[in-house]
């Protein structure tokens, strides 16, 4: 309860909007920037989601505000999972408990939540294009506003990125580019531009270099001459040590490096910015984690984290196996005794648990950083000179290579096999981490062997059978605990065949992946209501069982499929092409993901809600039982 005699109110409570900060002093502000800090460390301790990050940029998203006049002026945030400062100053701090929460604020930009929220993103490397597109609409428009784009060091690694710088400096339309150097994406930053940034920050010696040699030469017989001769080459030295050099030749004005946790500063360099009328870039240095210890000293683990106790900084989760780490466990296994095989993330090294394949094989181990269409391709060659290459991608990720998954491993069949982390319902994420597209949009492409294990055991032996399967091969695994099965000794399945489980007389469930097990809840559920159902693990979503799929389908008078993805163009749509070319007919229903945007919230509320439960299912197959409805 509170203490109204001894209550006194917060700053933060007095911010609605960003036009109130304008009326605070700079102490206040400073104030203001610890109150927010300690109010995401104690929301994001009960609730999970990006901390590191929002810790990082408290201090930058205050000056952004003070700086500029949204929704007017234009924000845009790339990917958008540090916006937690933003959300909380822009009318939505008390909802803030909410997110990342079933029903509650997204973790991410919304521009259905907010009008402050100019672009929705949840992938990395969109905001220099898309503050690009804002920029010319605006010129073309004839009208007056700002156009910002805050952008990570982590996101250059995207190639979506640099396509957008090079035509930014080509057009030189007045756009303002923050670059938040942290060297972080969530992993630590890897590659050449990565050691750039990093050399920028360290580069200012060189104007500091300049004055004192001129100084020295001008009180020397012959000096003016000398420093004359010198400029000739000064443009070679510039480009040896001048920071911003890369940007400068890309026609972008290079500003920086600048501390990213004082607010002064910073709102100084952005009134600076705003003179400009071509595109400007600030390099700002920001620390991840800032303001507490444990994310600090672990970025890494805190960019996504689960609940944690604030006092240790330990994190509140089961100890129980993930798929993840299965995968993991089971890649090292099968390297130890083939030095062929090499292992690929973007940028998801903790996340797809291959951090610990790189401790065992560093030399086999390549993080390419977020350039999921760079993976494939890698991965591509890697294979055409005979190596193993295991690439582990979000399902939401692999979306990005959609182009290379064809042209460099369908059209020439490469031995390539893919994980795909986090398929199917993905939780707190929200819409655009929702891994439920994959089956469909592989499906299509010649020569992919596309698998789905129904536990941890037969994770395994999928991963065993991709590697060695002479083609491009993908096994979907979800965001989850696993089972409790017994781990069984590796061993090769057979491409395209799956498992009859259960057999009975009254309809055929094919079920594929995680919805295995709850289909054989349903089925004990069912059987209790007189209804006796054949339970099939299909295994495969490509090649299906063709054999087992005619022969059953055609001894059921009904038939029902489960995936744990969307409906159109899915497993179920592969099953029922399959028996219109065979010219059976039954009743058919297909059960899965509708097609529809998926909220934030825990995985198994959303699945319940989308009746991917035992008991949604038995409910489902009753109801097209017991109305003999045809699903198209």
């Amino acid at each position: 309860m509170v203490d109204k005699e001894n209550y006194k109110e917060s700053i933060l409570e007095r911010i609605n909007s960003p036009q109130d900060l304008k009326k605070l002093e700079w102490g206040e502000l400073n104030k203001l920037a610890v109150e927010i800090r300690e109010k995401i460390i104690e929301v994001i301790a009960k609730t999970g989601g990006h901390l590191a990050s929002n810790l990082g940029t408290v201090e930058l998203t205050l000056a952004l505000h003070l700086s500029f006049d949204e929704p007017r002026d234009k924000i845009i945030w790339d990917v958008g999972h540090q916006t937690y400062t933003h959300k909380l100053i822009t009318g939505r701090r008390d909802r803030f408990h909410t997110i990342r929460q079933y029903k509650g604020i997204s973790g991410f930009t919304t521009p259905e939540e907010s009008e402050y929220d100019i672009y929705g993103a949840g992938h990395a490397s969109t905001a220099l294009g898309a503050a690009l597109g804002i920029a010319v609409a605006r010129d073309l428009k004839s009208e007056n506003f700002n156009v910002v784009a805050v952008v990570g060091d982590g996101s250059l690694t995207g190639g979506a990125a640099f396509e957008a710088l090079n035509q930014i400096g080509y057009l030189k339309k007045p756009l303002i580019i923050i670059l938040n150097d942290n060297k972080m994406s969530i992993s630590p930053n890897v590659g050449a531009i990565a050691g750039y940034l990093n050399f920028m920050i360290s580069g200012q010696f060189y104007l500091k270099l300049k004055e004192h040699v001129a100084s020295i030469l001008d009180h020397l017989p012959g000096g003016k001459k000398m420093i004359e001769m010198g400029r000739s080459i000064e443009g070679v030295l510039k480009k040896i040590l001048v920071p911003g050099m890369l940007f400068e030749q890309l026609g972008i004005k290079y500003m920086g490096p600048i501390s990213g946790h004082s607010i002064k500063s910073l709102v100084k360099s952005f009134e600076d910015a705003k003179k400009y009328d071509y595109p400007v870039i600030l390099h700002i240095v920001t620390r991840k984690g800032k303001g507490y210890v444990p994310a600090e000293k672990a970025a890494n683990l805190f960019h996504s984290s689960p609940k944690f106790e604030i006092s240790t900084g330990k994190f509140l989760k089961k100890d129980i196996p993930s798929y993840s780490k299965i995968f993991s466990q089971t890649l090292i296994e099968l390297a130890e005794k083939d030095k062929r095989i090499v292992a690929i993330t973007a940028a998801m090294p903790e996340g797809t648990g291959l951090i610990e394949f790189g401790k065992r094989f560093p030399e086999r181990f390549f993080d390419v950083g977020i350039a999921e269409q760079h993976a494939i391709l890698f991965s591509a060659g890697l294979s055409k000179e005979g190596l193993l290459p295991v690439a582990a991608i979000y399902s939401t990720f692999l979306q990005r290579a959609y182009d290379m998954l064809y042209h460099d491993l369908s059209i020439m069949n490469l031995q390539v096999t893919i994980g795909i982390d986090r398929a199917g319902v993905v939780g707190s994420d929200g819409p655009t981490h929702q891994g439920i597209f994959d089956m469909a949009y592989l499906r299509i492409f010649p020569n992919f062997v596309i698998m789905a294990p129904k536990d941890e055991s037969e994770l395994r032996h999928m991963l065993y059978t991709s590697i060695y399967n002479p083609g491009p091969s993908t096994l979907r695994y979800p965001r989850d605990y696993v089972i409790g099965v017994a781990l069984e000794p590796l061993k090769k399945l057979k491409i395209g065949k799956g498992e009859l489980l259960e057999e009975g007389e009254d309809l055929l469930i094919l079920a594929v992946g995680t919805m295995v097990h709850p289909c054989l809840k349903a089925a004990d559920i069912l059987r209790r209501k007189g209804i006796k159902p054949t339970i099939v693990n299909a295994r495969f979503i490509k090649p299906l069982d063709k054999e087992l799929i005619i022969t059953l389908s055609r001894k059921h008078p009904y038939i029902v499929t489960v995936e744990e993805g969307i409906i159109d163009g899915g497993f179920g749509s592969g099953v029922r092409e399959l028996l219109d070319r065979e010219g059976i007919y039954p009743p058919f229903m297909r059960i899965g993901v509708p097609s529809m945007l998926i909220p934030n919230g825990p995985r198994e509320k959303l699945l319940e809600d989308l009746a991917l439960t035992g008991e949604g299912i038995a409910r489902k197959v009753k109801e097209f039982l017991e109305h003999g409805k045809k699903e198209g």
